[in-house]
């Protein structure tokens, strides 16, 4: 494994904590995963399944670590490998026929969905801890994190993809 990559990941997981730490709950004490955004950043940049897998666990305990949803240290733990690997494999079967400035935003809003359902889905139907319906929870969370998660995408990966066409760490990864 590349060092370099491993704190490039490192850095990109630390990024997103501090996002995730300061949004404001939306519904329910439910805040907007931005952790997940920064767990996708890290798979198109990296996309490979070794670094998937570790920046998906590594993403997984963060996020229980600061989550505010009762039962949600568990739901992170199982929602972020999963999604992790749901978004790797629609990254790797899609990225040679979409351009990646639409389809990194896009992939984001879909990896947002599936994160989202999986993690409510672990909430509301295995632990039985959070009172609500699917749909409601669904519509006032996940479809409002995906909106957020999608432009912050839109904004972050341009930026990302200049650094990293100028640094060595694409040269040494490629």
């Amino acid at each position: 494994m590349n060092i370099r990559i491993l704190v490039m990941l490192s850095l990109l997981v630390g990024i997103g904590a501090v996002l995730h730490a300061i949004m404001p709950p939306f519904f329910l004490g439910m805040r907007p995963d931005m952790l997940l955004a920064m767990m996708f950043l890290g798979i198109i940049l990296f996309p490979k399944i070794k670094y998937v897998m570790i920046l998906s666990l590594a993403t997984g305990f963060i996020s229980a670590l600061t989550t505010t949803v009762p039962g949600g240290q568990i739901a992170n733990i199982i929602d972020k490998p999963l999604t992790a690997l749901a978004f790797f494999g629609l990254f790797i079967a899609g990225r040679k026929f979409v351009k990646q400035n639409i389809y990194a935003p896009l992939l984001t809003a879909l990896g947002t969905m599936v994160s989202g359902t999986i993690f409510l889905s672990v909430i509301l139907f295995i632990i039985g801890l959070m009172e609500g319906s699917f749909p409601v929870m669904f519509a006032t969370i996940v479809l409002p994190t995906a909106a957020i998660n999608t432009i912050a995408m839109m904004v972050i990966y341009p930026v990302t993809q200049g650094i990293m066409k100028r640094s060595q760490l694409s040269a040494s990864y490629q």
